[in-house]
């Protein structure tokens, strides 16, 4: 089928389109899944796929997809109290990082905490990095694929936001021992921070915050950060000394948009980088949420170009829940990761998971999507397909953000 003749042009209806479905796993019946995804070979040579639960109760699953048709649960733990998520976490080797997020400020645990999953049914903690105080939440969101630094979206308890919105910023941990977690550098958007020397800045009228999000380090340039700061936009920074990173440009679309930038990727290859913002509002009301396509070649300016084409906001958004971009898979830098320039994978919560064609960047192309019904257990009726990792196989796994779990699938184009 033609992209022009896409049935999601038109209907919102549940539709598998140029993916073919292979398997679903509810995970035993905590299928409520966050934004983290890691692949790892273990030592025995299965393929552990390692998943971020959304929210208490569960803290992170790790499932046997060496057979895609078959995916087996093999472990599964617990968070310490229904007030803490663990919602973002990566991989390297066979250490794993995960991500704790409290409620409200002051509580434990808030930081992050690195386990050694060398046998995937026995996960093992190395240490934990405290990030808790009267002023932190701890993390948020992290970026670990060298095994040596762990970047970061964070509180600390000697940050003391200017808005209450804006409690989290940029750290870079040094694990290069992992038993002993060092930070080494830190960088927040001047105005942010009670004391800063120049006034805060102004608010989105959705005001989600300006916080970091992503701040993803890709070894073709290990001395560049590509970090999304929510209702700031997105920065490149030059983080050639750690301890003192420094923005090389800024690229931001709100206003008019609303703000939530989330996601940077650079295609290093093409000059380009793909920037998502994340819709957080149901029923669309934030709308449009989309996934923007810069032109990078002048670091120093980005400029964006255009987008990828989305259906009808009529069609979705009363559909249930959220209708907008979010996650897209980010070209990893680790041996089990799908790497492609030409291809962008992403998920848009009740709008399923879509690829595009970028080939011609200037005409993006959807090529693929998948809309699967509501899962059981959906409070709202719909679906809400929340991340997605393609691995180095070609096999499509992407996560449902309440109740249905994990979908593996394989591309039919």
């Amino acid at each position: 089928m033609s992209a022009a003749n896409s049935p999601l042009n038109t209907s919102s209806e549940p539709v598998t389109w140029n993916f073919k479905l292979l398997s679903q796993n509810d995970l035993g019946g905590f299928g409520g899944m966050g934004e983290g995804m890691a692949v790892q070979i273990a030592k025995d040579g299965r393929r552990i796929m390692w998943l971020a639960h959304e929210s208490a109760p569960k803290n992170f699953t790790g499932v046997d997809v060496t057979d895609p048709r078959n995916p087996k649960v093999v472990v599964q733990t617990d968070l310490p109290h229904a007030q803490v998520r663990s919602n973002s976490l990566e991989m390297s080797g066979d250490i794993l990082a995960v991500a704790y997020q409290t409620q409200k400020k002051g509580m434990q645990p808030a930081g992050f905490e690195l386990f050694d999953v060398s046998v995937p049914e026995n996960p093992r903690s190395i240490s934990f990095f405290d990030c808790s105080g009267a002023t932190s939440r701890g993390v948020h969101q992290l970026w670990f694929c060298d095994g040596e630094y762990v970047h970061m979206a964070a509180g600390s308890p000697d940050f003391e936001a200017a808005d209450p919105n804006d409690d989290q910023f940029y750290r870079c941990i040094d694990v290069r021992n992992p038993s002993k977690p060092v930070e080494v550098g830190r960088w927040w958007l001047s105005g942010t921070r009670k004391g800063d020397n120049v006034a805060p800045p102004p608010r989105h009228t959705l005001d989600k915050g300006y916080r970091a999000h992503n701040c993803n380090v890709y070894p073709q340039r290990p001395d560049r950060m590509y970090l999304c700061y929510l209702d700031g936009g997105m920065y490149i920074m030059d983080i050639a000394d750690k301890s003192q990173p420094k923005v090389i440009s800024h690229w931001t679309n709100s206003p008019p948009y609303t703000g939530f930038t989330h996601t940077a990727v650079p295609l290093f290859d093409r000059g380009l980088i793909l920037v998502t913002e994340e819709s957080t509002e149901n029923n669309a009301k934030d709308w449009p949420k989309l996934i923007w396509l810069l032109d990078a070649r002048d670091e120093t300016h980005p400029v964006s170009f255009s987008t990828l084409p989305m259906p009808p906001v009529d069609a979705y958004k009363n559909r249930g829940g959220r209708f907008g971009s979010h996650n897209i898979h980010e070209n990893v830098p680790v041996p089990t990761s799908f790497q492609s320039d030409q291809l962008v994978f992403g998920t848009f919560f009740n709008g399923g998971m879509r690829c595009f064609d970028i080939s011609n960047a200037y005409q993006p192309k959807e090529v693929a999507a998948f809309v699967p019904p509501a899962p059981n257990g959906s409070k709202l009726g719909a679906i809400q397909l929340n991340d997605v990792f393609v691995d180095e196989r070609q096999v499509v796994y992407t996560v449902d953000r309440l109740s249905g779990g994990l979908y593996i699938l394989e591309m039919d184009f």
